[in-house]
């Protein structure tokens, strides 16, 4: 009986690794396939952004921590445009008037004007592209390589200090 109890729960313990290890190289490795629109109607794909390396910022306009999270792709954006590395805001507001998370494209510009973003924001209402590179918490931030692998974990949360640079420096580095 001592023996089949343990047998149990060594196989679920097993099971239990085995999917995390699933979902640490599905997040950690491979590269991800994605097809976003921009608020200005334009596609953006996995595929047109390999050889550049890409950050993407998910958030939305109704978050607080996003406007500061603003502050820190702005500064990120200046900091690495002439080295190679393309920034993107994700908005994860839905595209349905009738939901409660709605955001139209006019009002993500007007957001992205009233707090000075310059770069691309992408609309990911479905969740679909953060869903299948691990993100389950918003802030996040998510840097492609040039082949489209993930590099890391998702960073999620909020920094306190504020220093999206600084917390992306040593990625950014090892992959420029």
């Amino acid at each position: 009986m001592f023996l089949s109890t343990c047998k149990t729960y060594t196989t679920a313990f097993l099971l239990v690794l085995g999917s995390s290890v699933a979902l640490a190289q599905k997040s950690d490795g491979g590269a991800v396939d994605f097809s976003m629109k921009s608020i200005d109607g334009q596609t953006v794909t996995s595929e047109s952004l390999r050889g550049e390396v890409v950050v993407l910022a998910f958030g939305a306009s109704w978050l607080p921590l996003s406007r500061t999270q603003l502050q820190g792709i702005r500064k990120l954006a200046d900091e690495y445009s002439g080295r190679g590395v393309v920034v993107y805001f994700v908005s994860t507001e839905s595209e349905d008037p009738k939901s409660k998370n709605f955001a139209s494209d006019e009002q993500l510009r007007a957001f992205s004007q009233k707090y000075g973003l310059k770069v691309t924001v992408l609309r990911d209402p479905d969740g679909e592209v953060s869903k299948k590179i691990g993100i389950d918490q918003l802030p996040s931030i998510v840097i492609l390589d040039k082949q489209g692998n993930v590099v890391g974990e998702p960073i999620q949360g909020f920094d306190p200090q504020g220093n999206l640079v600084g917390q992306l420096a040593s990625r950014l580095g090892k992959i420029l």
